[in-house]
């Protein structure tokens, strides 16, 4: 590979500081994708522009973005589905007349959504898709800000992906660390999980927040202005109300398939030993994103075929509305693209190796969790994506841990917790750039007002990484 050193960081610097000025997310994304060929291509005008076009062919070479893409798509129809048979305005009046009455009602709609995305581990993008969707309407109706839902679609979704062993999460970080022979997999990603402070904290804040009714920052600016505003109207819900079942049986089946599929995927008969480690060498070899896709095909499935038994669906309205439903994705569809070539670019720049290499000298056993950490969270910053960094960091932290005695399960904590709050904290992140679109609200907006909130559970993370350094 080549070394471009500092070079390396303009591209996606560049993205990110575009987008925050500018507020054109796909414009900056380009512009910093181009910047990065012309780097790669020693300032060459025409093979950086030809290189850049190739650039986003590329991203469909990845078995795993373009399922990611294409399951976005599939969740779109899926939920278009839901809307023309009824179940979301069910589901929203079943969750009214639960709460109806009740102190702290706007409160409990926000802890309601916050739950929803905590319990769709499946995946990130589909807890922040079904999560800004279908609660969009209930917070434009009771006046809470949209990127109030953006900030607890993002930060219900990725914490709780990152702590549960049984999705694409899971399978991925113990693919990476199958690599090293001296470690266990399944144990080592387990025994991590209590250290993995980012998401815990981000998830018991995100509760407190919805909960308490307080706010903070540019989130607090938004929610004070709100009220004098003319509420946004929404045509989500229009059309018929039926049995919140319609929208309920769908989801679940996707979400309680998805370790089947991850287990059937990377199950091996001639694996030795008991049922329990067949299971955990099937989701260590497991395909995630197949097993993801597939769920989200079971999901979609189960709302055809239940909607054509209540005789509320034809062969002609399922086409026409999953196909509705998928033009809806389009522009989510593009950013993803735009997210995954910046990330290859960065792959291809050696971005996260550049700054890895550059602050690895710091390290010392007591403090290597909580500088792992914060290099972590830069380079998911810097690249927008928290698997890149896993990969990049799992790599160099693991075989660190050993080197300098370091604890093993803070170290790999530390990466997968700093990978998800620079991931949080990137605009030029795919689930960012989801979240503000799912949930209706600018995208810089929604950067501006979750930026507060995901530095102060990161600062809270540093500091137990830095005490716990010194007693574990």
């Amino acid at each position: 590979m080549t070394d471009y050193g500092f070079w390396s960081l303009v591209p996606p610097l560049l993205a990110i500081g575009l987008a925050i000025k500018t507020k054109q997310v796909v414009f900056s994304l380009s512009l910093g994708i181009f910047v990065g060929y012309l780097i790669i291509q020693g300032g060459n005008f025409f093979e950086g522009f030809l290189a850049t076009i190739t650039a986003f062919v590329d991203v469909f070479q990845s078995l795993g973005n373009t399922r990611t893409i294409i399951l976005t798509l599939i969740i779109g129809a899926l939920i278009q589905l839901i809307k023309f048979s009824g179940g979301i305005n069910g589901f929203i009046n079943w969750v009214q007349k639960r709460l109806s009455g009740k102190k702290n009602f706007k409160g409990k709609i926000q802890a309601t959504s916050a739950l929803t995305g905590f319990l769709i581990f499946v995946e990130s993008n589909i807890s922040i898709l079904t999560v800004g969707t279908i609660f969009r309407p209930l917070f434009d109706k009771h006046k809470i800000p949209r990127e109030k839902l953006a900030y607890l679609a993002d930060s219900s979704s990725a914490p709780s992906c990152v702590l549960f062993p049984l999705n694409a999460w899971g399978a991925y970080v113990m693919g990476l660390l199958v690599a090293f022979p001296n470690v266990d997999p399944f144990t080592t990603l387990i025994y991590s999980i209590p250290f993995n402070f980012y998401a815990i904290l981000t998830l018991a804040f995100v509760f407190w927040l919805s909960l308490s009714g307080k706010e903070f920052g540019e989130m607090k600016k938004i929610a004070e202005q709100l009220p004098e505003e003319e509420t946004k109207e929404t045509d989500l819900t229009a059309g018929k109300t039926s049995s919140p079942l319609n929208m309920i049986v769908p989801i679940a089946a996707m979400v309680l398939t998805m370790p089947l599929f991850l287990i059937y995927g990377g199950w091996d008969p001639s694996v030795t030993g008991g049922l329990t480690d067949k299971i955990w060498y099937s989701i260590s070899n497991g395909s995630g994103s197949e097993a993801v896709l597939y769920a989200c095909f079971t999901g979609f499935m189960t709302a055809a075929f239940m909607y054509a038994f209540q005789k509320m669906l034809t062969i002609k309205t399922f086409i026409d509305q999953s196909f509705k439903g998928m033009s809806d994705m389009l522009v989510m569809a593009i950013l993803m693209v735009l997210a995954f070539a910046i990330g290859n670019l960065c792959n291809e720049l050696g971005t996260g190796i550049y700054v890895s290499r550059v602050t690895s000298s710091w390290l010392i056993p007591e403090v290597a969790p909580a500088l792992i950490f914060i290099i972590s969270s830069f380079i998911a910053f810097a690249t927008g994506t928290s698997w890149g960094t896993f990969a990049i960091m799992i790599s160099i932290g693991v075989p660190l841990s050993f080197a300098v005695d370091a604890n093993l399960y803070l170290v790999i904590a530390a990466v997968l917790g700093g990978g998800v709050f620079g991931d949080h904290c990137s605009p030029i992140s795919d689930t960012t750039l989801i979240a503000s679109v799912a949930s209706g609200c600018d995208h810089i907006d929604h950067v501006r007002t979750q930026l507060p909130y995901a530095l102060f559970t990161g600062g809270l993370a540093v500091i137990c990484y830095l005490i716990t350094g010194f007693i574990v």
